[in-house]
């Protein structure tokens, strides 16, 4: 009888992190850089390439390589999903419509640009701790460490590559090419 109860409750914990593990990127609702709360289910079917973002970064000029490479494969059901952050360095200081006219005036960036988020900590976005922990940096650390972290995602919402800072958009071409085969 002992075995019989240690093999249902075995089961029973098997059965609740199977389905905790089946949550996928399109289960989290984002508010878009003009204020609209969408789902990430809008992006089903496409590669992705997630990007924290800083106007005032000395990675920012990768804002027109994000967006070369978008406008390379826009066709091909991919997407550059831009979320600014504010956490590293006070990069982001401006409000989301300073943001959104910076991008649009300085890199013409088309991709879909998102509100202002924290990426790390206690308000952290909860698509980025989803992102984090199902494709964790260096070492294994799970905090992002800087603006311009990127996480590229399958067509069926599996991350599958988590790319730091220095790692340029078009170093990441071939990898996006494969997924969009």
């Amino acid at each position: 009888m002992f075995y019989k109860i240690l093999l249902l409750l075995v089961l029973t914990f098997s059965s609740i992190i199977a389905k905790e593990n089946k949550m996928s990127i399109y289960d989290f609702n984002v508010k878009t850089i003009d204020g609209e709360e969408i789902s990430m289910s809008k992006y089903k079917g496409k590669v992705l390439l997630i990007v924290n973002v800083a106007s005032k970064c000395g990675f920012t000029s990768q804002y027109e390589g994000l967006e070369n490479l978008y406008e390379k494969y826009k066709n091909e059901d991919f997407m550059v999903l831009g979320f600014p952050s504010n956490q590293f360095a006070n990069q982001e200081p401006e409000s989301n419509e300073k943001i959104k006219e910076f991008c649009s005036l300085t890199y013409e960036v088309k991709f879909d640009m998102f509100a202002k988020i924290d990426v790390n900590g206690e308000n952290e976005s909860p698509l980025y701790t989803f992102l984090k922990s199902n494709q964790k940096g260096i070492l294994g650390t799970e905090n992002i460490k800087w603006n311009f972290t990127k996480f590229l995602v399958n067509k069926e919402g599996t991350i599958v590559d988590r790319y730091g800072s220095a790692t340029t958009p078009e170093s990441i071409e071939d990898d996006v090419k494969k997924l969009l085969k």
